[in-house]
């Protein structure tokens, strides 16, 4: 449960929105806001990508493949608290340019947030990777298993 003076998981939300508009490099999960021990899942992505054990893995992650994205809106479709007040459900859509491209596309996302103590404990995204790969010209053999 969090503390009187930490953020909330609307209150996290938020915050992510915000530098999703102002990153440049797209890793969505600002350092600051994650947990030292964070699990980040994506279960709709390709193998070997789906899941990060800690801040530091998945800032390596992003930090080894850096997403050709420049994010200009961020719509929120849907935000439900939950019974857990560490828990947030979202649904939003993310619309931008691929960088190497200059392709304007949009993606939604469905997101489970898990906010203890100020930070991000746990985040679970469903994204469209359909949307995702039409975007960046991707076709199925392109997002095979990355090399370790």
């Amino acid at each position: 449960m969090p503390t009187a003076t930490a953020a909330s998981p609307l209150e996290i939300y938020r915050r992510i929105q915000k530098a999703v508009l102002q990153e440049h490099d797209a890793t969505l999960l600002p350092a600051e806001l994650l947990a030292e021990d964070v699990v980040v899942e994506t279960p709709f992505s390709p193998p070997g990508m789906r899941r990060y054990e800690g801040r530091e893995a998945w800032l390596a992650f992003y930090r080894s493949r850096p997403l050709p994205f420049r994010f200009e809106e961020f719509r929120e479709l849907t935000t439900r608290q939950t019974d857990d007040p560490e828990v947030l459900v979202v649904e939003y859509e993310l619309t931008g340019t691929v960088t190497t491209t200059g392709v304007r596309a949009s993606a939604t996302f469905i997101a489970i947030l898990r906010v203890r103590n100020g930070r991000i404990k746990h985040w679970r995204e469903y994204q469209d990777v359909l949307a995702i790969s039409e975007a960046l010209s991707l076709q199925p053999e392109d997002l095979g298993t990355p090399s370790e």
